[in-house]
């Protein structure tokens, strides 16, 4: 967005308001200098049916006035999904960024929402190579992929200076904790395994002689008092934290628990070790590179991805881009607007 605006290039946001708490919506454009949406479709929470087809509705008629050259998506949620359907029934050029991210597991909502995307999407910017890889092994051509590395890279190289003089006033100096996030359908959305995951992040941080700081979202604070659950006392709770201040946690904790790919992206980037609580990931390269490991969903296996993880020397490489990824995508998109042929009308 910072580039498209410093090329002066025509181009408006839509936001779905899927997520639509200030701590999880507003202050992101506001910390990051962003411009504000032109349209906010305020869709709110829902079935995944619900969600997409209010946002489905919405897109097609803002497509309709609007009349787009090419609309660009990030990432894996129902609101790519929705602007996705829109753009391609109505015939306009579809772009997709994260493209080729795969867990290799169906059972995820976003990992359908991934493979809808990129199959209807003409242009197609993967992370990485491994990406690449993944698209092409499903038969998608490779004139139409771009390898442009990770924008949680750009975001995180830009930002970490800032975040790192932001003081968290329920995080005394000289602390030694993990921090956790968890917010995920198949994670949260079971009583058994949300209890199971929260008791096993507990035993290896107090294996590991570390507090446990937990930035909760609102979906899982939700499942706990629909469950009757209570959080285990160990767990410092907080809410969910600005873009800057969640920084500054991740940056400053000796290990992090997370269901989240962004937080596996993030961790990785500022050298900070990550148990992923799954049994799949859609970020083999932070597998490979050595800051992240699968920890599952039971006690014994996170204790064991934790002991692992904490104990790797912090010298993995970046695998996910060298910060560049913004750029090198709107450069990209600018010349292949220059040769597409106009929107159907």
């Amino acid at each position: 967005m910072r580039e498209i605006a410093r090329l002066k290039l025509d181009c408006f946001v839509v936001h779905t308001g899927q997520h639509y708490s200030a701590s999880l919506d507003s202050v992101f454009f506001e910390q990051l200098g962003l411009p504000p949406p032109k349209y906010n479709l305020h869709v709110g929470s829902g079935t995944h049916a619900e969600e997409t087809g209010r946002m489905l509705i919405a897109i097609e008629g803002i497509l309709l006035d609007e009349k787009p050259s090419i609309v660009l998506t990030e990432g894996d949620t129902n609101s790519v999904l929705a602007a996705c359907l829109a753009a391609s029934k109505l015939g306009i050029k579809l772009a997709h960024v994260e493209a080729g991210a795969r867990s290799f597991d169906r059972r995820m909502p976003e990992e359908v929402n991934r493979v809808i995307a990129d199959h209807l999407s003409d242009y197609l910017f993967a992370s990485t190579e491994e990406a690449r890889k993944n698209l092409i092994a499903e038969g998608i051509a490779d004139e139409k992929i771009f390898v442009t590395g990770s924008t949680a890279v750009d975001a995180v190289k830009e930002n970490a200076e800032i975040a790192s003089h932001i003081e968290l006033d329920f995080v005394d100096p000289g602390d030694k904790y993990a921090a956790l996030t968890l917010h995920r359908q198949e994670s949260v959305d079971d009583k058994d395994r949300l209890e199971s995951i929260l008791d096993g992040v507990v035993n290896a941080a107090n294996a590991l002689g570390l507090k446990l700081v937990y930035p909760m979202h609102p979906r899982t604070a939700k499942r706990i008092k629909e469950f009757e659950l209570e959080v285990p006392r160990e767990i410092k709770v907080v809410p969910p934290q600005k873009y800057f201040e969640f920084l500054k946690v991740i940056s400053n904790a000796q290990l992090v628990f997370t269901d989240s790919g962004g937080v596996q992206e993030e961790t990785c980037i500022v050298k900070v070790p990550c148990v992923t609580l799954s049994e799949s990931t859609a970020w083999p390269e932070t597998l490979a590179a050595g800051s992240n490991v699968l920890g599952g969903y039971t006690k014994t296996s996170i204790l064991r991805a934790a002991r692992q993880v904490i104990r790797r020397k912090r010298n993995w490489g970046d695998p996910l881009g060298d910060g560049q990824a913004g750029r090198r995508t709107v450069r990209i998109l600018k010349r292949l607007l220059r040769t597409a042929p106009a929107p159907a009308e």
